[in-house]
């Protein structure tokens, strides 16, 4: 007389962990996520053309990871901001983190990389070689919007510099997410882009429900 009950506890109790597991923290958006409708305005803005040579590229035309005040540069912001808690202050020494773009939750900053959601070669190819370099430098530290992310190393790596065309998120469930942040960051800068990238941009934004 009691199976089913029972069985019911357990199924709810099975469904409750599956949540708990793949439930992000609120700190895995980032700030200043534009609406869907809002993505969409600025993605039919954008300039679509040929991406340029990556001739006289270098990290070093992106002075990144700058002094933010308080002893702290742009990483260590990024980490404190993007952690559900840590410890230390600047260098942050421990804490945790939800990885948006693979789903891992880490728990020390020696397995993260701050993301440059649109790569730094790749804003070189959509029209940051004609920048100076304090707007290169701008570009690379930009904590006012949804630009720079805490994610794994790994996942961070098997991106490179590729662009949504040929590089997605592994995490389906990500992509509405990503498709905002990269075309936020191309319209707030101006960035130009393929028309192969905008296809795969406009395919995930069509996955956002809001």
């Amino acid at each position: 007389m009691f199976k089913k009950p029972l069985l019911f506890v357990f199924a709810l109790l099975l469904s409750l962990a599956a949540f708990q597991f793949d439930a992000q923290p609120a700190s895995a958006f980032l700030p200043d996520t534009p609406s869907k409708s809002a993505a969409q305005s600025q993605l039919n803005s954008l300039t679509v053309k040929s991406e340029s040579s990556m001739a006289g590229y270098s990290r070093d035309e992106f002075p990144h990871w700058i002094g933010q005040g308080s002893g702290c540069d742009t990483r260590q912001i990024v980490l404190q901001r993007d952690a559900d808690y840590f410890s230390g202050n600047c260098p942050v020494t421990s804490g945790k983190w939800y990885s948006y773009f693979d789903g891992v939750v880490v728990y020390s900053p020696s397995e993260l990389d701050v993301d440059h959601v649109v790569p730094l070669a790749e804003a070189w190819r959509s029209g940051a070689s004609s920048w100076t370099e304090s707007q290169r430098r701008a570009f690379a530290n930009d904590l006012s919007g949804p630009h720079l992310i805490a994610v794994t190393a790994s996942v961070n790596r098997s991106k490179g510099d590729q662009d949504p065309s040929t590089w997605q998120p592994p995490r389906y469930s990500a992509h509405c997410g990503y498709a905002k942040w990269w075309i936020n960051t191309k319209h707030t800068w101006n960035l130009s882009l393929q028309a192969s990238e905008k296809t795969s941009l406009q395919t995930m934004l069509n996955t956002c429900s809001y």
